[in-house]
């Protein structure tokens, strides 16, 4: 379908729930808010792949870690 393992999990997992909720529910309207809200949901994980915004990961650790002391002063 286009998208990433991840994503076309979730799009699985969507759709799947999606018709649990079908096959207990006999209101068209719910079926109707269903099918559209996959229909969206596909949409925009497509777009989001195609154009994905930018995720900052900052660096956690330093680059060399020692045991030197960062101080002059003695700790008793």
């Amino acid at each position: 379908m286009g998208l990433p393992i991840s994503l076309f999990a979730l799009q699985m997992v969507s759709v799947i729930g999606s018709l649990l909720v079908i096959i207990f529910s006999f209101h068209l309207g719910v079926i109707v808010g269903l099918l559209l809200f996959n229909a969206l949901l596909y949409g925009a994980l497509g777009r989001w792949v195609k154009k994905p915004f930018p995720i900052k990961v900052q660096r956690t650790f330093p680059q060399a870690i020692s045991n030197k002391r960062q101080s002059p002063l003695t700790h008793v």
